[in-house]
Protein backbone atom coordinates (compact mmCIF):
# COMPACT_ATOMS: atom_id res chain seq x y z
CA UNK A 1 0.00 0.00 0.00
CA UNK A 2 1.38 3.37 -1.02
CA UNK A 3 0.15 5.25 2.08
CA UNK A 4 -1.30 4.38 5.48
CA UNK A 5 -4.86 3.10 5.61
CA UNK A 6 -6.20 6.27 7.21
CA UNK A 7 -4.51 8.53 4.64
CA UNK A 8 -5.70 6.30 1.79
CA UNK A 9 -9.26 6.44 3.11
CA UNK A 10 -9.08 10.22 3.54
CA UNK A 11 -7.78 10.67 -0.01
CA UNK A 12 -10.62 8.57 -1.44
CA UNK A 13 -13.25 10.37 0.66
CA UNK A 14 -11.94 13.78 -0.44
CA UNK A 15 -12.05 12.57 -4.06
CA UNK A 16 -15.69 11.52 -3.63
CA UNK A 17 -16.53 14.81 -1.90
CA UNK A 18 -15.00 16.81 -4.77
CA UNK A 19 -17.10 14.79 -7.25
CA UNK A 20 -20.35 15.34 -5.34
CA UNK A 21 -19.71 19.06 -4.82
CA UNK A 22 -18.80 19.37 -8.49
CA UNK A 23 -22.00 17.64 -9.61
CA UNK A 24 -24.02 19.99 -7.42
CA UNK A 25 -22.28 23.04 -8.90
CA UNK A 26 -22.95 21.83 -12.45
CA UNK A 27 -26.60 21.08 -11.64
CA UNK A 28 -27.07 24.62 -10.33
CA UNK A 29 -26.00 26.01 -13.69
CA UNK A 30 -28.67 24.14 -15.64
CA UNK A 31 -32.44 24.38 -15.91
CA UNK A 32 -34.85 22.08 -17.74
CA UNK A 33 -37.43 23.37 -20.18
CA UNK A 34 -40.42 21.45 -21.50
CA UNK A 35 -40.25 21.06 -25.26
CA UNK A 36 -43.16 19.79 -27.36
CA UNK A 37 -42.67 18.47 -30.88
CA UNK A 38 -45.91 17.16 -32.39
CA UNK A 39 -47.33 14.73 -29.84
CA UNK A 40 -43.95 14.29 -28.12
CA UNK A 41 -43.09 16.21 -24.95
CA UNK A 42 -39.69 16.01 -23.30
CA UNK A 43 -37.38 17.92 -20.99
CA UNK A 44 -34.40 19.73 -22.50
CA UNK A 45 -31.52 21.06 -20.41
CA UNK A 46 -30.59 24.71 -20.83
CA UNK A 47 -27.36 25.94 -19.29
CA UNK A 48 -27.51 29.22 -17.40
CA UNK A 49 -24.96 31.92 -18.26
CA UNK A 50 -21.86 32.03 -16.11
CA UNK A 51 -21.65 34.84 -13.56
CA UNK A 52 -19.57 37.99 -14.06
CA UNK A 53 -20.46 37.99 -17.80
CA UNK A 54 -17.95 35.21 -18.41
CA UNK A 55 -18.31 33.26 -21.65
CA UNK A 56 -17.99 29.51 -22.10
CA UNK A 57 -15.80 28.26 -24.96
CA UNK A 58 -17.70 27.85 -28.22
CA UNK A 59 -16.76 24.26 -29.13
CA UNK A 60 -18.82 21.78 -31.12
CA UNK A 61 -19.91 19.03 -28.71
CA UNK A 62 -18.84 16.04 -30.79
CA UNK A 63 -15.34 17.37 -31.50
CA UNK A 64 -14.72 19.45 -28.36
CA UNK A 65 -12.08 16.98 -27.19
CA UNK A 66 -9.72 18.32 -29.88
CA UNK A 67 -9.47 21.96 -28.68
CA UNK A 68 -9.50 20.77 -25.04
CA UNK A 69 -6.52 18.51 -25.74
CA UNK A 70 -4.79 21.45 -27.43
CA UNK A 71 -5.40 23.61 -24.35
CA UNK A 72 -4.00 20.88 -22.08
CA UNK A 73 -0.87 20.46 -24.20
CA UNK A 74 -0.20 24.20 -24.35
CA UNK A 75 -0.76 24.55 -20.60
CA UNK A 76 1.57 21.62 -19.92
CA UNK A 77 4.27 23.17 -22.09
CA UNK A 78 3.99 26.45 -20.19
CA UNK A 79 4.21 24.67 -16.83
CA UNK A 80 7.27 22.72 -18.01
CA UNK A 81 8.94 26.00 -18.94
CA UNK A 82 8.12 27.37 -15.48
CA UNK A 83 9.63 24.23 -13.91
CA UNK A 84 12.72 24.36 -16.15
CA UNK A 85 13.51 27.97 -15.33
CA UNK A 86 12.34 27.78 -11.73
CA UNK A 87 9.91 30.67 -12.24
CA UNK A 88 8.30 30.27 -8.83
CA UNK A 89 6.66 33.70 -8.80
CA UNK A 90 5.05 33.11 -12.19
CA UNK A 91 3.67 29.77 -11.00
CA UNK A 92 2.33 31.40 -7.84
CA UNK A 93 0.51 34.08 -9.87
CA UNK A 94 -0.89 31.55 -12.36
CA UNK A 95 -1.96 29.22 -9.55
CA UNK A 96 -3.66 32.04 -7.64
CA UNK A 97 -5.60 33.33 -10.67
CA UNK A 98 -6.70 29.83 -11.69
CA UNK A 99 -7.91 28.99 -8.19
CA UNK A 100 -9.76 32.30 -7.84
CA UNK A 101 -11.41 31.95 -11.24
CA UNK A 102 -12.68 28.41 -10.61
CA UNK A 103 -13.87 29.05 -7.07
CA UNK A 104 -15.80 32.21 -7.88
CA UNK A 105 -17.74 30.24 -10.51
CA UNK A 106 -18.28 27.38 -8.06
CA UNK A 107 -19.45 29.66 -5.24
CA UNK A 108 -21.72 31.43 -7.73
CA UNK A 109 -23.78 28.23 -7.69
CA UNK A 110 -24.38 28.59 -3.94
CA UNK A 111 -24.82 32.36 -3.62
CA UNK A 112 -27.27 34.60 -5.46
CA UNK A 113 -25.13 37.67 -4.82
CA UNK A 114 -22.15 37.00 -7.04
CA UNK A 115 -20.01 39.75 -5.52
CA UNK A 116 -20.07 37.78 -2.26
CA UNK A 117 -19.01 34.62 -4.11
CA UNK A 118 -16.18 36.58 -5.74
CA UNK A 119 -15.03 37.97 -2.38
CA UNK A 120 -15.10 34.59 -0.61
CA UNK A 121 -13.22 33.02 -3.53
CA UNK A 122 -10.63 35.81 -3.38
CA UNK A 123 -10.06 35.38 0.35
CA UNK A 124 -9.72 31.60 0.08
CA UNK A 125 -7.40 31.89 -2.95
CA UNK A 126 -5.17 34.31 -1.03
CA UNK A 127 -5.09 32.00 1.99
CA UNK A 128 -4.36 29.00 -0.22
CA UNK A 129 -1.36 30.69 -1.83
CA UNK A 130 0.05 32.89 0.93
CA UNK A 131 -0.99 31.12 4.16
CA UNK A 132 -0.30 27.56 3.13
CA UNK A 133 -2.14 25.00 5.26
CA UNK A 134 -3.36 21.47 4.34
CA UNK A 135 -6.91 22.16 5.56
CA UNK A 136 -7.36 25.30 3.43
CA UNK A 137 -5.62 23.66 0.48
CA UNK A 138 -7.88 20.60 0.43
CA UNK A 139 -11.03 22.53 1.32
CA UNK A 140 -10.62 24.74 -1.74
CA UNK A 141 -9.85 21.70 -3.91
CA UNK A 142 -13.39 20.46 -3.25
CA UNK A 143 -14.82 23.45 -5.13
CA UNK A 144 -12.27 24.19 -7.85
CA UNK A 145 -13.21 21.34 -10.17
CA UNK A 146 -16.92 22.12 -9.96
CA UNK A 147 -16.12 25.56 -11.34
CA UNK A 148 -14.20 24.02 -14.24
CA UNK A 149 -16.98 21.51 -14.89
CA UNK A 150 -19.57 24.31 -15.02
CA UNK A 151 -17.51 25.89 -17.81
CA UNK A 152 -16.80 22.80 -19.92
CA UNK A 153 -19.72 20.39 -19.39
CA UNK A 154 -22.04 22.24 -21.82
CA UNK A 155 -19.58 21.77 -24.70
CA UNK A 156 -19.10 18.03 -24.12
CA UNK A 157 -21.10 15.05 -25.32
CA UNK A 158 -20.78 11.53 -23.95
CA UNK A 159 -18.82 10.62 -27.08
CA UNK A 160 -16.37 13.52 -26.80
CA UNK A 161 -15.73 13.10 -23.07
CA UNK A 162 -15.19 9.36 -23.62
CA UNK A 163 -12.61 10.05 -26.33
CA UNK A 164 -11.04 12.69 -24.10
CA UNK A 165 -10.67 10.18 -21.25
CA UNK A 166 -9.00 7.65 -23.55
CA UNK A 167 -6.55 10.23 -24.93
CA UNK A 168 -5.77 11.64 -21.48
CA UNK A 169 -5.20 8.13 -20.13
CA UNK A 170 -2.67 7.39 -22.87
CA UNK A 171 -1.01 10.77 -22.34
CA UNK A 172 -0.87 10.26 -18.56
CA UNK A 173 0.81 6.87 -18.97
CA UNK A 174 3.43 8.32 -21.32
CA UNK A 175 3.99 11.43 -19.17
CA UNK A 176 4.53 9.41 -15.98
CA UNK A 177 6.17 6.20 -17.21
CA UNK A 178 8.12 7.31 -20.29
CA UNK A 179 8.97 11.02 -20.47
CA UNK A 180 8.39 11.47 -16.69
CA UNK A 181 7.67 15.17 -17.17
CA UNK A 182 4.48 14.78 -15.13
CA UNK A 183 6.64 13.63 -12.22
CA UNK A 184 8.85 16.72 -12.56
CA UNK A 185 5.78 18.95 -12.54
CA UNK A 186 4.31 17.21 -9.48
CA UNK A 187 7.58 17.46 -7.53
CA UNK A 188 7.98 21.15 -8.40
CA UNK A 189 4.44 21.92 -7.22
CA UNK A 190 4.81 19.79 -4.08
CA UNK A 191 8.02 21.57 -3.06
CA UNK A 192 6.27 24.92 -3.42
CA UNK A 193 3.22 23.48 -1.60
CA UNK A 194 1.12 24.96 -4.41
CA UNK A 195 -0.08 21.70 -5.84
CA UNK A 196 -2.98 21.43 -8.28
CA UNK A 197 -4.78 18.57 -6.59
CA UNK A 198 -5.27 16.96 -3.20
CA UNK A 199 -2.24 17.04 -0.91
CA UNK A 200 -2.14 15.31 2.48
CA UNK A 201 1.06 15.51 4.55
CA UNK A 202 1.43 12.77 7.17
CA UNK A 203 4.00 11.12 9.41
CA UNK A 204 5.39 12.36 12.72
CA UNK A 205 6.70 15.60 11.19
CA UNK A 206 4.65 15.65 8.01
CA UNK A 207 7.63 14.37 6.05
CA UNK A 208 5.47 12.13 3.86
CA UNK A 209 2.89 13.37 1.39
CA UNK A 210 -0.07 11.73 -0.34
CA UNK A 211 -1.10 13.52 -3.53
CA UNK A 212 -3.74 13.16 -6.22
CA UNK A 213 -3.39 15.41 -9.25
CA UNK A 214 -6.06 17.87 -10.24
CA UNK A 215 -6.60 16.17 -13.59
CA UNK A 216 -7.32 12.92 -11.74
CA UNK A 217 -10.21 14.73 -10.04
CA UNK A 218 -11.35 16.98 -12.87
CA UNK A 219 -11.64 14.50 -15.75
CA UNK A 220 -13.77 11.93 -13.89
CA UNK A 221 -15.96 14.84 -12.74
CA UNK A 222 -16.42 16.01 -16.33
CA UNK A 223 -17.44 12.48 -17.33
CA UNK A 224 -19.86 12.22 -14.39
CA UNK A 225 -21.27 15.69 -15.19
CA UNK A 226 -22.03 14.72 -18.79
CA UNK A 227 -23.72 11.53 -17.53
CA UNK A 228 -25.70 13.69 -15.09
CA UNK A 229 -26.92 15.89 -17.95
CA UNK A 230 -27.65 13.03 -20.35
CA UNK A 231 -29.18 10.56 -17.90
CA UNK A 232 -29.68 11.11 -14.17
CA UNK A 233 -28.12 11.93 -10.83
CA UNK A 234 -27.95 8.27 -9.84
CA UNK A 235 -26.26 7.31 -13.09
CA UNK A 236 -23.65 10.00 -12.40
CA UNK A 237 -23.21 8.68 -8.85
CA UNK A 238 -22.49 5.21 -10.22
CA UNK A 239 -19.73 6.80 -12.31
CA UNK A 240 -18.39 8.44 -9.15
CA UNK A 241 -18.57 5.09 -7.36
CA UNK A 242 -16.71 3.34 -10.19
CA UNK A 243 -13.99 6.02 -10.20
CA UNK A 244 -13.67 5.88 -6.39
CA UNK A 245 -13.31 2.09 -6.45
CA UNK A 246 -10.67 2.40 -9.18
CA UNK A 247 -8.77 4.99 -7.13
CA UNK A 248 -8.97 2.76 -4.05
CA UNK A 249 -7.58 -0.16 -6.04
CA UNK A 250 -4.70 1.98 -7.33
CA UNK A 251 -3.78 3.29 -3.88
CA UNK A 252 -3.99 -0.13 -2.22
CA UNK A 253 -1.93 -1.97 -4.87
CA UNK A 254 0.68 0.74 -5.54
CA UNK A 255 4.11 0.77 -3.90
CA UNK A 256 5.69 3.43 -1.70
CA UNK A 257 7.85 6.16 -3.25
CA UNK A 258 6.67 5.45 -6.78
CA UNK A 259 4.59 7.57 -9.14
CA UNK A 260 1.70 5.96 -11.00
CA UNK A 261 -0.43 7.23 -13.89
CA UNK A 262 -3.88 7.40 -12.30
CA UNK A 263 -6.01 8.30 -15.32
CA UNK A 264 -5.94 4.88 -17.05
CA UNK A 265 -7.36 3.27 -13.88
CA UNK A 266 -9.77 6.13 -13.16
CA UNK A 267 -11.06 6.12 -16.74
CA UNK A 268 -11.70 2.38 -16.49
CA UNK A 269 -13.62 3.07 -13.28
CA UNK A 270 -15.71 5.76 -15.00
CA UNK A 271 -16.61 3.41 -17.85
CA UNK A 272 -17.39 0.67 -15.32
CA UNK A 273 -19.75 3.03 -13.50
CA UNK A 274 -21.49 3.95 -16.76
CA UNK A 275 -21.81 0.25 -17.61
CA UNK A 276 -23.47 -0.39 -14.24
CA UNK A 277 -25.82 2.53 -14.91
CA UNK A 278 -26.83 0.98 -18.25
CA UNK A 279 -27.41 -2.39 -16.55
CA UNK A 280 -29.44 -1.25 -13.56
CA UNK A 281 -30.82 2.23 -14.25
CA UNK A 282 -31.12 3.02 -17.95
Amino acid sequence: MKHTRSVTLLLVLLFIAAQIVGLYVVSEYVTFETVTVGNMTYQEEVFKPLPYDLERPQFAKETSYLPIIAIILISTLLVLLIVKFGARLLWKVWFFLSVWFCMMIAFGAFLDKHWIALLIALILALLKVFRIHPFIHNLTELFIYGGLAAVFTPVLSLFSISILLVIISIYDFIAVRKTKHMVDMAEFQSKMQLFAGLLIPYGKKGEKTAILGGGDIGFPLLFASVVLMDYSFWAAMLVVLGAALALSYLLVTSEKNKYYPAMPILSAGCFLGLGLAYLFLL
